[in-house]
C-alpha cells in the first residue's frame, strides 16, 4: 500500500507564500513570523500586505441585533434579551447564554431555560403599510420582515469609527455588525512621534534605508487588552462555547495570567500595542457615546485580526504577537480559516482525516494538490 511520506513540521505565520528575489530577501522570507525591520519600512508606507509593520484590526459587535434592540428599549444590560423572528431566534446577548440559550432554539425552548427571558420580535413590514413597525403579533402571511434599524445602527457606528481612525488610517466595512481596520500608517506616524531618531538613518549606516532598526524597547501591554499565547490557546473560548458560557469581561483590563516572556519585543510588537491603544479609544467611544460593546482583535494581516477577535468576547479585544501565530493556529480547527470550510473542507477532512490546522500542515503540498501519484513531481 502506498503511503504518503511524513512532511517536516512546518511553521504556519498567516501569510500566503509569495515569490521573493535577492539574498538579502530571500534571508527575510525564511523567518516571516519575526521579519528583519528596516529603515526603508518604517520610512515609506508603499509595502501594503507585504509590510513588516502592518497592523489589521477586526472590531465585531457584540450580539448586534440583541444589542441594537437593547438601546433601543433603554434596556439593562445584565438582564436576559433575545430577539426572534416568528417563532425562531436571530440574535441572543451574553446574559442569556449563561442559561444555555442559542440561536438554534425556538421561543418555547428559550423560555424554558429562562422563564425571565426578554423577547423582541424583529420590526415587520405590515401588509398595506409602508414603514416598517414592531407589531405585537407579527404573521408570516401578513408581514414581512426589516432589517432597517440595524442596519441604521450599523451605519451610526460606523461614523464613530470613521470619525475617530486616526489620519492615514482605513476603515473597512466587513458586514452589518464587523468592519476591519488599517492601522498601519498612523502606527507608524506614532512610532516616529516617540521615537524621533528613528527619523533618519545613522550616517554611518553602509546600507542605508535597508539598515536594521536598533533593538525595539520593552512593551507595557497592561490595559491593551488580551495577549494571546501559546499557554492557553488550546484553552481559549471560541464564540460557539461562549453562547453557552457568556464570558464577560473589563474591556480596559490587560490579561497577563499564564504570561511567559519567551520572546523578546520587536517592532512589530510596538506597532501592535500602538495600534490596540488606537482600537481600544475607538471602541470606548462607541460604547460610551452608543452603548454598544464590541470584541477586537489586532494581528498582522485581516484573517488573523479575524480569527483572534473572537479569542474571548465580550467587551474586549485581544492581541497576537508575531511569535505566537503558529501556536495560535496549530489547535484550531482547520475549517474556520476563511476558504477552508464548506465542500474544499469537508473534501480535506475526508480525504486527510484533517481537523486542526496543524493536521492540514502535516499534509505535503503536491500530495494535497496531486495526489499520490503526482506528488513527488
Amino acid at each position: 500500500m502506498f503511503e504518503a511520506p511524513v512532511p517536516a513540521t512546518p511553521t504556519f505565520t498567516g501569510m500566503l507564500p509569495f515569490s521573493v528575489k535577492g539574498k538579502q530577501k530571500a534571508t527575510e522570507a525564511e523567518n516571516e513570523t519575526e521579519p528583519i525591520i528596516r529603515y526603508r519600512h518604517l520610512l515609506t508606507n508603499s509595502m501594503g500586505a507585504l509590510d513588516p509593520l502592518r497592523v489589521i484590526a477586526l472590531c465585531d459587535l457584540d450580539a448586534f441585533y440583541a444589542a441594537a434592540e437593547r438601546v433601543r428599549l433603554g434596556i439593562d444590560p445584565e438582564l436576559p434579551l433575545a430577539v426572534q423572528q416568528w417563532q425562531g431566534l436571530i440574535a441572543v446577548n451574553y446574559p442569556a447564554r449563561k442559561f444555555g440559550i442559542t440561536r438554534m432554539e425556538n421561543v418555547t425552548e428559550a423560555k424554558k431555560k429562562c422563564p425571565d427571558l426578554i423577547l423582541v420580535h424583529v420590526a415587520t413590514y405590515k401588509e398595506g403599510e409602508s414603514e416598517a413597525g414592531y407589531h405585537d403579533d407579527p404573521n408570516p402571511s401578513t408581514h414581512k420582515v426589516s432589517l432597517d434599524h440595524y442596519r441604521r445602527e450599523s451605519t451610526r457606528i460606523l461614523n464613530v469609527h470613521q470619525e475617530m481612525m486616526p489620519a492615514g488610517g482605513e476603515v473597512e466595512k466587513a458586514s452589518i455588525d464587523e468592519a476591519f481596520f488599517d492601522f498601519t500608517i498612523p502606527v507608524k506616524e506614532a512610532i516616529l512621534a516617540r521615537y524621533p531618531h528613528l527619523s533618519q538613518v545613522p550616517e554611518d549606516s553602509p546600507e542605508g534605508l535597508d539598515t536594521p532598526l536598533p533593538p525595539a524597547p520593552e512593551i507595557s501591554w497592561d490595559g491593551l487588552g488580551n495577549l494571546v499565547f501559546a499557554e492557553d490557546t488550546s484553552q481559549s473560548q471560541s464564540e460557539d462555547v461562549e453562547l453557552a458560557q457568556g464570558s464577560t469581561s473589563d474591556a480596559n483590563t490587560g490579561t497577563m495570567e499564564n504570561h511567559k516572556e519567551n520572546s523578546k519585543s520587536t517592532w512589530h510588537d510596538v506597532a501592535l500595542s500602538i495600534g490596540a491603544e488606537f482600537m481600544m479609544k475607538m471602541r470606548m467611544e462607541v460604547k460610551t457615546r452608543l452603548g454598544y460593546t464590541t470584541s477586537a482583535g489586532i494581528a498582522r494581516n485581516k484573517m488573523l485580526a479575524k480569527l483572534v477577535a473572537s479569542y474571548k468576547k465580550m467587551d474586549q479585544q485581544s492581541i497576537l504577537r508575531n511569535s505566537y501565530i503558529s501556536e495560535f493556529l496549530r489547535p484550531m480547527p482547520f475549517q474556520k480559516i476563511r476558504f477552508l470550510g464548506g465542500k474544499l473542507g469537508d473534501a480535506l477532512a475526508d480525504e486527510f482525516g484533517a481537523k486542526t490546522v496543524g493536521d492540514v500542515l502535516n499534509v505535503s503540498l503536491g500530495w494535497m494538490c496531486f495526489g499520490p501519484d503526482m506528488a513527488f513531481y
